[in-house]
């Protein structure tokens, strides 16, 4: 596996494998890498002739400066755990790459995606996913790019990006992975202690059981069963609880409309987990 850190670098790396009429796999990660992103890397080996991953703890997505400091980093880890899988180049760039100095920050119509669930509770967020996203898409011109759902509102904007920078990008969905109990795999769950990751279950469980009570309740009655639920750990402070369209995220009023999602973020021990599930 080749390391580069430069846009030259990358560049002549990438013209290489084009010439060869290879398509290109795209991961992009912030590192701490899990089960998680592997299956992502793995899943682009299988379909992409070369796979590229990229980690950079990208700071304009963070509205919480303390976040982004206590985000977990071990490069040397996470460059073993890529060669173990096959990947064929990390692309390791500073800020001064991704921002150089005069680089205009690219506007896009969302939909009001910005502005809900992560959005409303992180402002900012979604701003800086945006434009990291379209940077990299810029920089390496994947012909796919494969996201996590476990970051579905991402997702969602990720291919409203990917549709402006260029419609000859495939955005890839893959399924969550999920600790045994249940628990989204998150770089931040390195930050939860055993007893925390027990009490984190409860997140994945509360969702899980969501799918049999919206069969028999309405969508406000199954938001208010979960918000008590998760409510009732003394060591959760719940930010929201939300049931939404999956398709715009917006909220359904019409009883028994397919295509539902539930969406869910709490704190635990200071640390910030989100999980969501189709119902």
């Amino acid at each position: 596996m080749k390391i580069v850190e430069t846009i030259t670098e990358i560049k002549n790396e990438l013209s290489k494998v084009r010439k060869l009429n290879k398509t290109i796999g795209f991961v992009p990660t912030m590192g701490a890498l899990h089960e998680g992103h592997l299956q992502l890397v793995k899943r682009s080996i299988r379909e992409s002739g070369f796979t590229v991953v990229s980690i950079y703890v990208n700071p304009t997505q963070f509205n919480d400066p303390n976040d982004l400091n206590a985000y977990p980093r071990n490069l040397s880890e996470d460059v073993e755990k890529l060669k173990s899988v096959g990947c064929d180049l990390l692309f390791y760039p500073s800020n001064e790459a991704i921002y150089p100095q005069g680089y205009k920050l690219i506007n896009i119509d969302l939909d009001d995606l910005e502005n809900v669930l992560e959005g409303k509770y992180r402002p900012g967020h979604f701003d800086g996913v945006v434009t990291v996203v379209s940077r990299f898409f810029q920089i390496i011109e994947p012909n796919q790019a494969y996201f996590g759902e476990k970051d579905y509102q991402q997702l969602l904007i990720v291919q409203k990006v990917a549709d402006s920078v260029s419609r000859e990008i495939k955005i890839v969905p893959c399924p969550i992975e999920r600790e045994v109990g249940g628990l989204a795999m998150s770089s931040r769950n390195k930050r939860l202690s055993d007893k925390q990751k027990l009490e984190a279950q409860v997140l994945s469980k509360v969702l899980e059981q969501s799918r049999s009570k919206i069969k028999k309740w309405s969508i406000s009655e199954t938001e208010n069963w979960a918000i008590k639920q998760l409510n009732q750990n003394s060591n959760l402070e719940l930010e929201y609880f939300k049931i939404v369209d999956q398709d715009n995220l917006k909220v359904v009023k019409l009883q028994g409309k397919e295509g539902l999602r539930a969406f869910v973020a709490a704190m635990i021990g200071g640390v910030r987990l989100i999980d969501n599930m189709k119902l």
